[in-house]
């Protein structure tokens, strides 16, 4: 399996996690990854405090086509800052925090549903 060097385009769903990373458009990456639908892209966060406006920049730049963000973040649910939530809202995005493994596996079920969703996922061992 070749490993993915920093994007993939075209929308991919997640067909592994775990081990530190994840396994999407028969590559595999070690590391978190942004899902958006424009393509895959490495996402240099290792933990939820590291979830910032900032870092979430390609998601708003790429709001026209999103409807729904689900931020994996990590092995445990963690609380999504208000702030946060008010900049994406304002921005037309709903963003769900959950863990890692749920935020994959609904991802996945939202793209088989041709939804205008995006994953910033969190890398998990």
């Amino acid at each position: 399996m070749p490993r993915f060097e920093g994007f993939v385009p075209g929308r991919h769903q997640i067909d592994a996690f775990g081990a530190g990373g994840f396994r999407f458009a028969d590559m595999s990456h070690r590391g978190s990854i942004l899902a958006l639908p424009t393509g895959v892209q490495i996402w240099p966060v290792s933990s939820f405090a590291q979830v910032t406006i900032e870092s979430l920049q390609p998601v708003l730049d790429a709001a026209d086509t999103i409807d729904f963000l689900l931020i994996g973040t990590g092995h445990d649910i963690a609380f999504v800052p208000a702030a946060l939530r008010e900049r994406f809202r304002a921005a037309g995005i709903t963003i769900e925090g959950m863990a890692t493994g749920a935020a994959a596996r609904t991802y996945n079920v939202l793209v088989g549903e041709d939804r205008r969703v995006a994953a910033a996922l969190i890398a998990v061992e």
